[in-house]
């Protein structure tokens, strides 16, 4: 911590190469750690799911580190092609969710625009050998040159992680799925798409259960879409999904089998007088998650995020603005297709911090409590251990400090869309295209 309480934030690791020439494969495309932190995963735009594991020794070492290295590699979806609509589906994983460890085996479900995954990750370290009838390199031998009995044993080998696909959820999306979200009775699970969400049992493939259907009987009269969907991480009964129009759903699954009718509406009413063309676009809401605790909300605007209490609905507790700076260039990031960019956010293990991307491979992290912010750069320039950590800021004038960077110079191909922070640690994932970096609390 530094002398006023804050963190300080030094570099840990980068995964990726950094060179400037990337493959449109390469580009991660969603960060996600599991329940206790051992286990990273990434996706990325050309269907593979990465898994890196927390290395023991950086647990041990003081001052700890979060040094995380490669577990295990997989093709999760491939490209595939809808005939019926002439559609091409694409391989790009849009999100990972774990599931909660039961056994020695890890689970996760990944997905891409239509079909979502169950994948068992399991280590493998012993082999069968002796085997009666065939041989150890698998030929099967003459029954008739056996003559005695042997009792296989177990052999140990190098260590072996293989990712097996357990289930595979299909044909239940018209639209791009957006969202998954398991629930916490660790046996069903929520996928939405634009105008749909479905609730899943874990155990069965065929067949899911519709339980919001926003979808106008004629499709002119529709005005707004699911944007994300969550589960309560504590009353499995209650889900959240946020829309285009910037409201919050509340849902309780006991009230009807169809969510249709929400049990709260979270939706801040908009200033007539700061009202723009730009005002639907940049209040479209592009991520929502329910803290740890389960007593609050947050959501992801285009220049905000925003934190709720899930016992008052008429407005967030807490505002933070994240590029507010970027307010006057609105017109060109429409232009540039820049504004309709779905920024995540994710909340600390504590819920005391909160954390988001912005553009120049900038992420901002807020302190709830002390009411502090800081915007930091996931950078090739600092990707040496220990490296500290300074705080960017952003100019609007003409006058620039010397620590300052103008806001003419942002590069906005360079965004930090996709974020993690570690359940248990001050550890966070940040994903700056094709790169994962990792970033510790300075102990």
């Amino acid at each position: 911590m530094a002398g006023n309480g804050e963190i300080q934030w030094c570099f840990s690791q980068v995964k990726g190469t950094l060179e400037d020439d990337v493959t449109e494969a390469d580009l991660i495309s969603c960060v996600e750690f599991n329940h206790d932190g051992e286990l990273l995963a990434t996706g990325d735009k050309g269907g593979r799911v990465v898994i890196f594991q927390r290395d023991p020794m950086s647990k041990t070492c003081i001052p700890r580190r979060g040094d995380y290295t490669v577990y295990s590699t997989f093709q999760s979806h491939e490209p595939e092609f809808d005939y019926l609509k002439s559609l091409e589906i694409e391989e790009k994983i849009n999100k990972i969710r774990w599931l909660r460890r039961k056994n020695q085996a890890h689970f996760l479900l990944s997905t891409n625009d239509k079909t979502i995954k169950l994948w068992k990750v399991s280590e493998k370290d012993k082999k069968i050998e002796g085997y009666n009838t065939k041989e150890d390199s698998g030929i099967m031998r003459d029954p008739m040159n056996i003559t005695s009995l042997r009792v296989p044993v177990l052999k140990s080998m190098e260590l072996m992680v293989e990712a097996s696909p357990r289930r595979v959820f299909a044909n239940a999306h018209t639209y791009h799925i957006n969202s998954i979200s398991v629930n916490s009775d660790q046996e069903t699970y929520l996928s939405a798409d634009d105008l749909r969400i479905n609730l899943w049992n874990l155990e069965i493939t065929d067949q899911s259960f519709n339980i919001v259907d926003i979808k106008p009987t004629n499709m002119e009269e529709l005005t707004e879409v699911i944007t994300a969907a969550e589960f309560h991480p504590l009353e499995c009964n209650l889900f959240v999904y946020s829309s285009s129009k910037g409201t919050i759903r509340l849902c309780d699954m006991r009230s009807s089998a169809l969510c249709d009718k929400h049990a709260k509406l979270f939706e801040e009413q908009d200033d007539p007088t700061t009202r723009s063309f730009f005002s639907e676009i940049i209040s479209s809401i592009s991520d929502v998650k329910i803290s740890n605790s389960g007593r609050y909300m947050m959501s992801r605007d285009y220049m905000t995020v925003k934190v709720w209490d899930l016992h008052m609905e008429t407005k967030p507790i807490e505002t933070y603005p994240v590029h507010e700076y970027l307010r006057p260039k609105l017109c060109s990031l429409y232009e540039n297709d820049c504004i309709f960019d779905k920024f995540e956010c994710c909340w600390s293990g504590t819920d005391q911090y909160i954390m988001t991307g912005a553009y120049n491979n900038f992420f901002r992290m807020f302190d709830r409590s002390a009411k502090r912010d800081v915007t930091l750069e996931a950078s090739k320039d600092i990707a040496k251990p220990k490296t500290i950590l300074k705080p960017r800021k952003v100019c609007i004038g003409n006058k620039r400090k010397k620590d300052e960077i103008s806001v003419d110079c942002l590069d906005f191909n360079k965004k930090i869309l996709h974020t993690a922070w570690h359940p248990n640690e001050n550890i966070v994932a940040v994903a700056a295209t094709n790169n994962l970096y990792l970033f510790q609390e300075k102990l």
